[in-house]
Parts: structure tokens; sequence; C-alpha cells
């Protein structure tokens, strides 16, 4: 963890700062610190080859570096075993393979909350259609906080896999995960969480949680964009189906049978994004460096300030619960008679980054009939200064409403 931590002394670690916006679109996308630009460039530069393949210093080092890039991950999640890190392009790659890879059939059961983006929504929808599973929505409590009480009650013997988001894209709620997979746990059903929010923003650790499976994405914790982890444990790894097959993913093969590699190996099919990994594991070591305590505490203040001087202006709603602490870093609202897209828009003409729409949860949306809601999300760069300036735009903007 750094001493005296301030987002002002980490600021010169990003580039992409020096451009003069205020970027408070990090729900979306990270900035790279050049920590990860350097390491990737290396790979690059040093020893651009493949690993797990041939037998020249430079596959040996592409090898050794993604092992360590696996170890850092690992101790990130505070997984049992490197064994368990399963590299991907994304959350959404990793929840697809635990989808297609638990071999659901008719009249399984998947539980899902009412807020999840469409990457673990999407997916249990396709296999509704194809396999006759069925999806159980469980419905949130008033304050768009996640129902415990709902979702014991939402499970039956029929019940295969609770799929739940850990930190809402949407409003930033964070979802009791412990809790949920201990219902889960009890009536027998497997857990995945969805960790695309939380991982960059707070402490993770999955043997607390307990959870089977867990999805992250690297270009939403300063990694580089296209790559993604799955975590899962020994056993549930051992029980599921990869994804895609081929190359790197066999010990032996004829022409009528094959021998599979042991987890992590059989999940990681084709030459994999040797840069990406390396620039990945470089990310874990520089949030190790903040401290996700750090960082989560530092966003909490931000969504403290703006929160108390929002709330006070009548035309504008926040989504979700009024408590900043129960919102994460994200601040989503709307402004009574602008569209979102058009206030994200104006924004952006004042050199201000955040994101306007539904978000990818359009399901919670469309229930609501709402076109959705400009939504500003900090991060561990962004300053006091920065959200003064957001809010008063944001106040200058809701003068013009119609």
């Amino acid at each position: 963890m750094i001493f005296g931590y301030s987002p002002e002394k980490i600021r010169k670690d990003f580039p992409a700062l020096d451009k003069g916006m205020i970027y408070l679109d990090n729900a979306c996308m990270s900035l790279k610190p050049l920590h990860v630009l350097d390491k990737m460039n290396e790979y690059y530069r040093e020893y651009p080859s493949c690993g797990g393949r041939s037998s020249h210093a430079w596959a040996m080092k592409v090898e050794e570096q993604v092992a360590e890039a696996r170890v850092k991950v690992q101790k990130f999640l505070n997984a049992r075993s490197a064994n368990e890190i399963i590299f991907t392009r994304n959350a959404t790659e990793s929840i697809n393979l635990v989808a297609r890879g638990l071999l659901l059939k008719e009249g399984d059961e998947v539980i899902i909350s009412n807020k999840e983006h469409n990457s673990n929504l999407i997916p249990w929808l396709r296999l509704a259609k194809e396999k006759g599973i069925v999806l159980v929505v469980v419905p949130s409590n008033l304050d768009n906080t996640f129902s415990c009480e709902q979702s014991k009650r939402l499970i039956t013997k029929r019940t295969k896999l609770v799929s739940v988001v850990h930190v809402s894209n949407l409003d930033g709620v964070v979802n009791p995960v412990k809790e949920i997979t201990a219902i889960a746990h009890k009536a027998g059903v497997q857990v995945l969480i969805d960790a695309a929010q939380s991982a960059p923003h707070m402490p993770l650790d999955v043997k607390k949680i307990g959870c089977d499976f867990l999805a992250l994405s690297g270009h939403k914790m300063l990694g580089p964009t296209g790559t993604g982890v799955l975590y899962g444990t020994q056993d549930a790894l051992a029980r599921l189906t990869p994804l895609i097959s081929g190359g790197g993913t066999v010990t032996s093969s004829t022409y009528t049978s094959f021998v599979e590699e042991k987890a992590p190996e059989r999940f990681e099919a084709g030459l994999q994004d040797y840069a990406g990994i390396i620039g990945l594991g470089a990310a874990c070591d520089y949030l190790k460096k903040i401290g996700r305590a750090t960082i989560e505490k530092h966003e909490q203040k931000l969504n403290r300030r703006v929160t108390e001087q929002l709330e006070k202006e009548p035309c504008i709603e926040l989504i979700g619960p009024k408590d900043y602490r129960k919102r994460s870093g994200i601040i989503s609202f709307t402004i009574q008679g602008l569209d979102p897209l058009n206030v994200a828009r104006l924004l952006s003409s004042q050199n201000i980054a955040v994101r306007g729409g539904m978000h990818c949860v359009h399901s919670w949306f469309n229930e609501k009939r709402m076109k959705g809601s400009v939504r500003a999300s900090f991060y561990l760069y962004n300053t006091e200064a920065e959200a003064d300036i957001f809010v008063k735009a944001v106040k200058e903007l809701a003068q013009l409403r119609a």
C-alpha cells in the first residue's frame, strides 16, 4: 500500500489524463498506468514468442511471465491455487464458459438478480431458448438492494446455479455475496459471482465469499482490453466442460481420441494474449501497491461529496439507495426533462466523460419504462476538484431542463 496516497500523486502514471479530460466513465473502462503499458511493450520488444509450445529462451520467458501473472491474480483474489485461475477475454466470456460448461438441461433453474448486466442475462436467456432451462429473477427491495429473503424462497430442488453481480454497474449497489453464497450452498446450489465492478474497487476474497465461480474483466481494473479471468474452485472446474477445445488443451491425441489437460490449461485453447495476460498481472501489482481498501475509501469520499450536492436539486433523481455508502463509486441519476444521452453529450463538450443510456442493463430500464440514466463512476485517480467541476456542470444543465 502506498503511504500517504493521494490521487494527485499518481495521476502522472496515467498518460491519458494529460489530454485534459475529466474521466468519470470508469465503470465502463479504467485508464491504464505506465506500469501496465511498459510491461506489455516488454513482451513485444524483448520476448515476442509463443508460450507452452516451444523450448527456446524466449518461449520459456513467456511461460514464466504468464505463470507469474496467474499467481498474481490468485493472490489478488486470495484463491487457494493458481490452477483455479482461468484466463479469458473478459467477464462475459467467463460467464459464458460457466453457462455452457455446466451442461444444463431442460427444467434446470438458474437464479439471477433483476439488475444483471447483459453479460449475466443473455447467456441464460439463450439457454432458456435452446435447452429449456428456467431463468428465475429475484426482485430487488424497494431501495434497489438485493433481497436475500426472496432468493431463499425462490430456490427449489431444480435450482442448479445462483449467478449474481457483486456490485451493480447500474447504481453501484453492493450485493451481500457471502450471504447469498451461504444460502445457495445450504440448498446444494452452486454460485457464480460477476465481480467485474467489484474486483477493481474493493478487497475481494473468494475463500471468504465461498463462491464456486467468479468472473472479472481486466479492462476495468487498469489492465488491457480483451483480458479477463474465471476463478473456479478445483472441484467446480473439474466438473466443467470447456467452452472451446483445441491446441494447448490436451496432452495427447489420436485420430479417434484425445487426453485433456487439467485446469487451467484445458480451458485456454489456442494461442493466448500473452501481452495482455502479462499486463493484467502488472495491473494486479499496481492495485496491490495502492491497496483496494484505500481505493474503496477514496471512492466513497467522492461519492459522498457529489451525492450531498446533487440530492439537494429537486429535478435530479438518484437511482439506488440514498446512502452513498451502499453505492460503491457509482452515481446514476436522471435530470427531469432531459434525455440521459443528451446530458452525457453536453458534459462531453465540457471535457467531462460520463455514460448515458441503459448501461447494458436494458431489462431493468425497460421494465421501468425509462430511457436510461446518466452514470458517473470514480476511480483511484479522480480528485475532489474533478468531482466539484462535475457537480457544477450537472447543476448548470439541470437549469436547462424543459
